[in-house]
């Protein structure tokens, strides 16, 4: 008779997504937005080129960079928290993207949140995970 040992583990990786006992996804969203920075880092040469429109560099974070983060949230239960990390990922780099607005003193400020959403027009990555989940769940 062979002796089989089965280890037990608090979290695994299964098809790109992580797998935890406690059912979280906090390990998940960190993973994915490491991986997300990952793509734009891959990328920075083209979002900082002055060669590259914002209309193509916004292309390249919706066809790119947004799915790399958004993998697999047809599972995700959005809380306050992760709610907040990945928008914080968005917002930095949309501020890579639009750059500061120089005031009316000739004073240069990075823009504010309420500025970047509306460049968007409110289609952040909150609302795209939203609609996925709400496809799937019908």
């Amino acid at each position: 008779m062979d002796k089989t040992h089965i280890y037990q583990v608090k979290s695994f990786n299964y098809l790109g997504t992580i797998v935890n006992g406690n059912n979280t996804l906090v390990e998940e969203i960190r993973e994915r937005i490491a991986k997300g920075n990952k793509a734009f880092y891959a990328n920075k040469a083209h979002f900082k080129s002055n060669l590259v429109s914002r209309k193509s560099k916004l292309k390249l974070y919706w066809s790119v960079i947004r799915p790399v983060v958004e993998y697999g949230c047809e599972t995700w239960v959005l809380k306050e928290s992760s709610i907040q990390k990945l928008s914080v990922f968005e917002r930095k780099i949309l501020r890579k993207i639009f750059g500061p607005t120089k005031e009316a003193n000739s004073i240069w400020r990075i823009k504010t949140n309420k500025e970047l959403d509306e460049l968007i027009k409110h289609w952040n990555i909150i609302n795209d995970v939203k609609v996925v989940l709400v496809w799937t769940h019908k």
